[in-house]
């Protein structure tokens, strides 16, 4: 049975793709006592109402991240909280960039002090690989974020409030994704464009993204930073698995975007341990009283996590098999 059983959990962000995958999830196997569906857009709100109907648990919240006293009244009786919200594209940020800092970073602040102020339990950030080593603002907002509830153990020492963080790449199936894009440009018989045929990405699926984030919960003593191991993919297999037959055009590294995803740069792997199923970076300074996992890994001097010199890959099957699978 999870943490989350019979507990009220409220996930900020709620209407995206990973906030509908953890919905279903939730609905279907966690037995909540309520989930609270916490976004700004309410067209995205409705279509979500239509998606799982009339759900008693269901309690939905029009509001933002950016207003921490609506924060803390959706917050009210809530014992979990996922911290799925923020503004995401790259570009987009170089060019409006207080707006991701007042989302992703004062936005995240609030989330931490209506969390403390409310007597929530446990809260888990979702976080990216661009906050690792990151070279666009986007990156940056989201590590500074990561930082921010890494921290917040600090203060909410003397309160039940714990904070934790997670980690992952590429999500097959949510919004953005390159699958659809490349069905569409093979479907009207076009080229596929990549940026860099050398680029490698990390790969994890929605219900692996979920699923990670409730384990996490019932892992977390506060403090941690959970990186998933999961596997790598070449840029150039996934057009082989996506349209077989549709020839690929390189177009260049577009600004702000790496070669290689980073999860956990070397800086970050003195401080890292590693478990069965994903790594954990330690908070650098733990007055709250933090302990490592006693049958936790320490991993070598000079350890990191980058999507080329990982020792798991997805081949082109691998990859078709994923993507014939609907996600």
């Amino acid at each position: 049975m999870s943490i989350l059983s019979g507990s009220s959990v409220l996930i900020t962000g709620g209407t995206g793709s990973f906030g509908k995958a953890f919905i279903r999830h939730a609905l279907d196997s966690l037995d909540l006592r309520r989930l609270v569906v916490f976004s700004r857009d309410e067209l995205k709100q409705w279509e979500a109402r239509q998606l799982f109907g009339d759900d008693r648990r269901l309690r939905w919240f029009i509001g933002d991240v950016r207003d921490r006293d609506r924060l803390t009244r959706a917050m009210h009786g809530v014992d979990h909280v996922v911290h799925a919200a923020a503004l995401k594209q790259v570009d987009t940020a170089e060019y409006n960039p207080f707006e991701y800092v007042r989302t992703n970073v004062s936005g995240s602040q609030n989330v931490v002090e209506a969390a403390i102020d409310s007597g929530v339990s446990r809260v888990v950030a979702l976080s990216t690989d661009k906050a690792s080593g990151p070279v666009n603002l986007y990156g940056a907002t989201k590590l500074v974020a990561d930082k921010l509830f890494v921290s917040a153990n600090h203060y909410a020492a003397g309160h039940v409030t714990r904070f934790a963080v997670v980690r992952y790449g590429n999500v097959v199936g949510s919004r953005g994704s390159v699958v659809p894009f490349f069905r569409r440009l093979a479907e009207e018989g076009g080229s596929l464009p990549i940026t860099d045929k050398r680029m490698t990405r990390f790969w994890i699926t929605l219900d692996q993204a979920v699923r990670f984030v409730v384990e996490s919960f019932e892992l977390m003593r506060g403090g941690e930073l959970y990186v998933p191991r999961i596997p790598s993919m070449r840029i150039t297999d996934l057009a082989e698995a996506v349209a077989p037959r549709s020839p690929v055009y390189e177009i260049g590294i577009r600004p702000g975007e790496k070669l290689h995803e980073e999860m956990i740069g070397p800086d970050d792997g003195r401080r890292a341990l590693r478990l069965a199923d994903r790594y954990i970076v330690q908070p650098t300074i733990a007055t709250w009283g933090y302990q490592p996992p006693q049958h936790a890994e320490q991993l070598p001097e000079g350890f990191c996590y980058r999507s080329d010199t990982n020792d798991r890959w997805l081949s082109v099957d691998d990859l078709r098999a994923i993507v014939a699978a609907g996600v």
